[in-house]
């Protein structure tokens, strides 16, 4: 497991005074996909549209272009505004295999100022049940540090 305290503060530190969403993205990911080896595929999919999820900056292969809130993992954390933590992706109803490499995935919500969802942060493994409730509770926490302060 990262040191989650030296990642936020290297996070913290990498975005202070940094307005622009998507330079702000970039950063989170390439600090997240680099912290641990269970990360195989680290990224966000903004929200673009109605109902709709466009992929941003990532770290990996190839991911899915678009996403409806209403398909997969990543759909549902959008759709719901709820943390996704799913252990085995063969289990999850409608799971979108972007790679068919990933075991296990673990979506969250990103909130702007205004408590709006304006993307997912995505983080998928090619290990089964490689992520925990003290991953998703850490990394809640620095995209809530890096993205609540943002307006748009």
């Amino acid at each position: 497991m990262p040191d989650y305290d030296l990642l936020a503060k290297t996070i913290r530190s990498l975005t202070e005074g940094e307005e622009d969403t998507v330079a702000l993205m970039a950063t989170v990911t390439c600090e997240v996909h680099h912290a641990d080896d269970r990360f195989d595929w680290t990224g966000f999919y903004r929200v673009t549209g109605p109902q709709m999820l466009k992929i941003g900056p990532y770290q990996g292969g190839h991911g899915c272009l678009q996403i409806p809130f209403a398909r997969g993992v990543c759909g549902a954390a959008a759709r719901t505004g709820q943390v996704q933590l799913v252990p085995d992706v063969e289990a999850f109803e409608g799971h979108i295999a972007c790679a068919s490499s990933t075991r296990s995935e673990l979506v969250l919500p990103v909130f702007n100022a205004q408590d709006q969802v304006i993307a997912v942060f995505d983080i998928d493994s090619d290990q089964p049940d490689a992520f925990t409730q003290a991953d998703a509770d850490a990394l809640e926490a620095i995209l809530s540090d890096v993205f609540s302060r943002q307006t748009g």
